[in-house]
Formats: structure tokens, sequence, C-alpha cells
């Protein structure tokens, strides 16, 4: 992930390829942002002018079309602590994040928002969090500045449900200001609307997760790119995240239990209607329960099916990647002298 990143518009200022490994990379996705950016960057030198870390920022336009993208260009060529990503068009907070990702060279990554409402100041507090022992510190909206109808009660309701099914106990997965361990990003592969997600990506990877109260500003400048319409995204991509945390390495245990489950009950209904056709000498062509047990042996031999491919699937992601269905944190050992 950190070999052969540098591209065009990725180089050092006279043209170079720089060697600098820094401490912290901030990770920014940009969609139509231009009145934040010189405030967001400042802001950001700022949070750092008192720590002895170094850092980088990494701002990914996300096919912005008020002028982020000519903006970036020119700060990129001006600041030393910029890489300004440009995506080729509009793919959504997912992958400008996963670009960021691809991008970064810290040690430690912190995303963040580009309108403001994450305060920068809060960065060396998670960082000093993240010191402790944990691989992941989730910011915590506790006092949010946002509309108490279109904004914080979907939010709040979403939580609660992700809370419930993911069994990770934060209350605030969609805040975007998050410092996370390099390595553990690099494990983790977003797509669709997953980086809301990344805490319980992360749990799934077996991470030390905790989260803390930040800062929050109403917005500032123009308009929040985001509204209720992404509601059925989410919810999809959660169903997809339940499935990964319990079935990701056995997806036969789901599929299977439910076929046999499929298939048993519909053995058992053919077993009743013979019994009366062959017994008791009813006619069961018109009964609806005939037609169930079908359904039910026909289903019960799909699932069962599915679960096999899906094995067959998990096996060959796995080993095609060479990726172990296991993460080790430490290996401790007496020295042999």
């Amino acid at each position: 992930m950190r070999s052969g990143l540098v591209s065009h518009g990725l180089a050092g200022e006279n043209g170079g390829i720089s060697s600098f490994i820094p401490d912290v990379s901030i990770v920014v996705p940009v969609h139509d942002e231009v009145e934040s950016l010189p405030h967001l960057l400042e802001a950001i030198s700022a949070a750092f002018s008192d720590t002895s870390l170094s850092y980088e920022i990494i701002c990914v336009d996300d096919g912005s079309a008020d002028g982020s993208t000519a903006l970036l260009k020119k700060l990129a060529l001006t600041r030393s602590d910029l890489k300004s990503v440009i995506l080729r068009r509009n793919y959504g907070q997912t992958a400008a994040m996963s670009a960021g990702f691809h991008y970064a060279l810290g040690k430690i990554i912190v995303t963040m928002d580009a309108d403001l409402q994450n305060d920068p100041a809060d960065i060396p507090m998670l960082l000093a969090k993240l010191d402790e022992g944990y691989d992941l510190v989730s910011g915590w909206r506790e006092k949010r500045q946002d509309a108490a109808l279109t904004r914080l009660l979907p939010s709040k309701i979403a939580n609660w449900l992700i809370r419930r099914i993911t069994d990770v106990k934060i209350h605030d997965y969609g805040c975007s200001l998050k410092a996370y361990r390099a390595e553990l990003v690099a494990d983790m592969n977003l797509y669709g609307e997953l980086h809301r997600f990344l805490p319980a990506l992360a749990y799934i990877e077996g991470a030390r997760i905790t989260e803390m109260p930040v800062r929050h500003h109403a917005r500032r400048f123009g308009q929040s790119k985001y509204g209720l319409a992404r509601t059925f995204r989410v919810l999809m991509d959660l169903l997809t995240i339940a499935f990964m945390k319990k079935f990701l390495t056995r997806p036969m245990h789901v599929f299977g239990l439910l076929g046999l489950l499929s298939m048993f009950s519909g053995g058992g209904i053919g077993i009743y209607l013979t019994f009366v056709k062959l017994v008791l000498g009813e006619n069961i062509g018109d009964r609806p329960l005939l037609i169930l047990a079908v359904l039910l042996l026909v289903a019960g031999v799909q699932l069962f099916c599915f679960g096999l491919l899906a094995e067959l699937l998990m096996r060959t992601y796995h080993e095609s990647q060479g990726r172990p269905i296991y993460r080790v944190r430490e290996i401790v050992a007496k020295e042999v002298k």
C-alpha cells in the first residue's frame, strides 16, 4: 500500500519523488468546498504548530464543480504539507476516503470532513488517546450542530441500529473525525457506503476501539451534500457488515443452516401429505400445503448450493491474496542467546 504511490501531481516541490515519511497523514475528502478549504488547511497547520509531530494533508477532490479542483492544484504547488489527489469524477465519499488511505504515508491516519464542522484542534487529543494502546479512536459529536429533524433524528436511529447489529458500542458512526493506525486501514477494502462503518470493519479485524467527545461546529459555507436519500444504501451496507461480522469465513454456516431447515420443513410436510394420501385416502392435489412443500424443498436445495458456492468464493478470496483468516497483534517470545 505504501510503495509506488507518487504519481503526476504528487511529486515533491522540485518535481522529484519525496522520501519523507510523516508521523500523521490527514485524509480529507473534498466535494464542492472551495470556500472552506483555505480555512481548513490553516486550521490543520495551527493544530500541529505546538506539537513535534510531522504531518501531511491529503485532500481528495471527489469530482468538485465549484472551483475546488483548481484551488487544490494551486495550493499543492505552494504548500509542502499538501497532496492534492484529483479523482476523474464524483465517486462518493467512500471512494474518496479509500483513495486518501492509498496515498497516505503516515504511521497514523486521521480522517475528517472538509466543511469545517470537524475541528482540527481536536486532532492532537485523538492522537494522545491513540497512544494509550488503541488502534482506532472515533470522534463523538456529543453537541452536534445540525438540523434536528433531517440530520440529528435519522443519525440517532441509524447509530442505535448499527450498535445493535455490529456490537461496536460507539455513539457516533457518522463522525468523520477519526484516528487510525496505518496498518489497520491497510487491511480494509472499502466499497459502497462502507466508510461510515469503519469502526465495525476494524472490529472484524480485531482492532481496539474507543471514542471521545469532539467539537462540532455549524456549517459556515454552502450546504450539506448528504441527505435522507442515502438511507437505503446505508441499510444495505449495514446488512453486509452484519453478514461479514459473523459469517465472512464460514458462509456455509448460514446458507447451509437455512437450506437444511427449509428442506426438513418441506420433507416433513411431504411425509404428512403422503400419510394423508396413502393411509387416509384423501385427495392432496388441491391442497396449498403441497405447493408449500415443493417450494421449501427447492428453496432448501438452492440455499445449500449457495452456501457451497460462497465457501468456494471465500477460499478463493483469501487464498488468491495470501490473506490469512486471522490477524496477529504481536508475538512475544523469550530471546534465545
